[in-house]
């Protein structure tokens, strides 16, 4: 397996987030808390071997031609539907699922005195995760969380503005990782969420302390000094790029 890189994480984390989200029960709740505390941590961590913003460009690109491609299409139910199907056969293949679990294990690796722990939980929960998407209908996914009219709703405000919507995308989150609430809301679900991981709540509440506050600081410098929008050419402009604040160690 190559390297473990940040398109690698994000890759994983965006594939696994969105189908825990369709599961509930303990079970969901303890790998979806795994790969959020574990991945975030290893973002953190490797954030500073970030040179350019063209790998986030050609995504802006694609994520752009998709939600066209959406706003013409007269069902866009049975396009996500088959885009959540094309997920799930990918996610079902043996070659995906270890791809997954090396990257979590190498992610692993940088947790020091907790990567034994955190491999434990990873190699216990990970094939319980995917047998458990095995049971997902694409169907019912998208109506159960109304991810039709989801997608049609960004689709519209994205066609009638996509520079003014980004901006204020942007503006909303910055506001939100500021805000002293938001932050406690969050700590305080992680830690409830530690509690059920058993005999490992206590190295889990420490994750939570440890790495939560890293994750938020660097995430605000991020949205500070960078101007996001332009580097994904959503909207207009020649604005110098600085990842000076990100890249630094917190």
């Amino acid at each position: 397996m190559k390297k473990n890189t940040v398109d690698d994480i994000y890759k994983a984390t965006l594939m696994c987030y969105n189908l825990y989200a369709n599961f509930g029960g303990t079970m969901a709740e303890r790998f979806g808390f795994l790969l959020l505390v574990v991945l975030g941590a290893a973002f953190v961590c490797e954030a500073r071997q970030l040179t350019n913003l063209d790998r986030w460009s050609n995504l802006a690109i694609t994520a752009k031609s998709g939600i066209s491609e959406l706003s013409r299409t007269p069902d866009v139910c049975a396009l996500c539907e088959e885009y959540t199907a094309k997920a799930l056969d990918y996610l079902n293949k043996n070659k995906t699922q270890d791809e997954i679990i090396g990257i979590l294990h190498n992610t692993c690796n940088q947790l020091h005195s907790l990567k034994k722990q955190c491999i434990t939980l990873v190699d216990y929960y990970a094939p319980l995760f995917f047998l458990q998407i095995t049971s997902v209908q694409p169907g019912e996914f998208c109506k159960k969380f109304n991810l039709c009219q989801h997608i049609a709703d960004i689709s519209l405000q994205v066609q009638e503005n996509s520079c003014g919507f980004c901006k204020d995308t942007v503006s909303a989150l910055l506001l939100k990782l500021k805000d002293p609430d938001t932050q406690l809301e969050v700590i305080e679900t992680l830690l409830k969420v530690c509690s059920t991981v058993e005999k490992y709540a206590n190295k889990c509440k420490r994750i939570v302390f440890e790495y939560g506050p890293l994750i938020y600081v660097n995430a605000e410098k991020f949205l500070e000094t960078t101007d996001i929008c332009t580097a994904l050419h959503v909207c207009k402009g020649s604005t110098v790029i600085s990842h000076k604040a990100f890249l630094s160690d917190s």
